[in-house]
């Protein structure tokens, strides 16, 4: 029997979430007549989108083997959109940075350093090898256990740059400590299910 679809659900899910962002973008910019202070705002708002839908998609695992219920299982069944739609987002976030060192390249170079190159540059790089390999073929082409490395380093490491990137900005700002909540929260969630699985391998999933 084929699989109702409705737009809360795959690749459709996926859509309804980017294009979403993407007018809210253009209309957060547009707030500023397209400024430079619009297009700061769009990189600020894309930051906190991307942080959202990267718990949801890196959490849902450990959140339907803790406490399986209706949206614990939806939210699994989904991570893969979630972190492709989370993908998109930082696609955005992306192009509203380089309209930022376009439109004031002074104020560009106040904001950044080497290391958010470096550490944001890994960061891209892991975000467009998880993406590329989102896929049925592209999965199955690097094989499961490529797969599950890749995912896993890429997903940690995207866990640590946002804790930096928030965490650097708390003395400035405290507020932003809140940012952090969500963050430990996926990690604490994904160390608790793991154990289970070290104390009992055998048990089916």
């Amino acid at each position: 029997m084929p699989t109702r679809q409705n737009w809360f659900e795959g690749w459709r899910l996926f859509a309804l979430l980017s294009l979403t962002l993407l007018a809210l973008s253009i209309w957060i910019a547009g707030m500023r007549a397209f400024e430079v202070e619009g297009v700061r705002m769009v990189i600020r708002f894309t930051a906190r989108t991307s942080l959202l839908l990267f718990c949801l998609a890196f959490a849902g695992a450990a959140l339907a083997r803790l406490w399986p219920n209706a949206w614990t299982r939806w939210l699994r069944r989904n991570r893969r959109y979630l972190g492709v739609s989370f993908a998109a987002s930082h696609a955005i976030h992306a192009v509203a940075i380089l309209a930022f060192a376009i439109m004031d390249p002074i104020g560009y170079a106040a904001a950044t350093s080497i290391a958010s190159y470096i550490f944001g540059g890994i960061g891209y790089a892991f975000i467009i090898a998880m993406t590329a390999t989102s896929f049925d073929r592209t999965a199955a082409a690097i094989g499961a256990r490529a797969w599950r490395r890749l995912h896993l380093t890429g997903g940690y490491y995207l866990l640590f740059q946002f804790m930096v990137s928030f965490g650097k900005r708390i003395p400035d700002m405290p507020l932003y400590a809140l940012f952090l909540i969500p963050l430990i929260a996926v990690f604490a969630l994904r160390m608790i299910a793991m154990a289970p699985r070290a104390q009992a391998p055998a048990r089916a999933r």
